[in-house]
């Protein structure tokens, strides 16, 4: 399996133009202040901050979870604005893969079952399911362990097979939320050493982490503190 081909390759995967998200209340809170990011194709992308910095807010809008209240989302040059709710989720089961701190896995499926099972939802034709299975735990290092079940597996492989789950699609997105949170040293290091594989290939990632030794793995870091998104320690405008 290889990273997805370029559809539009003038255009960035995420392009946020003056998106913010503010929560109706007496006084509205503002969860993310109005911010411009671009994030090109093969960019791998770490998002830190501290809890209530708006982390979260930022993961629900890049992820198509939530809407803005302000700018525009393009994603992959589409812009989302106006979609109706079963033409985003669409868009976000095509085109995005999650990876979140906890694995989600089926107990009683096999991996190869659990990264199948991706494709049923995303309405892969069956003739073809399997293979990419197989494909996509290979890529992660576990071609090898297809019929284990979870409980059988390390963290870090199973986090792998999450990780699988999130490609078999071939999404142009690869969106990861604290992805070595419940890890030991030792299966995170393994499970961010297969992200820079990934990068390497050509997938673009976004990882949003509150531990600096995970974003200092990836090519680019910006921050997020009290909803105002920096670069460099200059806000990303």
């Amino acid at each position: 399996m290889t990273a997805p081909a370029a559809e539009a390759a003038d255009k960035p995967v995420i392009a946020l133009h003056g998106v913010g998200r503010t929560h109706p209340g007496r006084p509205p809170v503002v969860a993310l202040h109005p911010t411009d990011l671009a994030v090109h194709r093969g960019e791998y992308l770490a998002v830190t901050g501290p809890s209530g910095s708006g982390k979260s807010t930022l993961l629900h809008l890049l992820g198509l979870l939530d809407t803005p209240t302000t700018g525009r989302y393009e994603l992959d040059g589409i812009d989302t604005a106006g979609l109706r709710d079963r033409d985003r989720s669409a868009l976000r089961g095509h085109r995005i893969g999650f990876v979140f701190q906890s694995f989600h896995l089926l107990p009683h499926r096999t991996a190869e079952e659990n990264v199948l099972l991706a494709q049923v939802y995303n309405r892969t034709p069956r003739r073809t399911r399997r293979a990419a299975a197989v494909d996509a735990l290979r890529l992660v290092g576990l071609g090898h362990r297809t019929d284990a079940l979870p409980g059988t597996m390390s963290g870090g492989e199973r986090q792998r097979v999450a990780i699988a789950r999130a490609l078999v699609n071939r999404p142009s997105l690869l969106l990861c939320d604290e992805p070595t949170g419940n890890l030991d040293s030792a299966n995170a290091g393994a499970v961010l050493d297969r992200f820079e594989a990934l990068h390497a290939q050509g997938f673009t990632l976004v990882v949003i982490t509150h531990d600096p030794s995970v974003a200092a793995r990836a090519q680019r870091r910006v921050s997020i503190h009290d909803g105002v998104l920096s670069e460099a320690g200059a806000p990303v405008r």
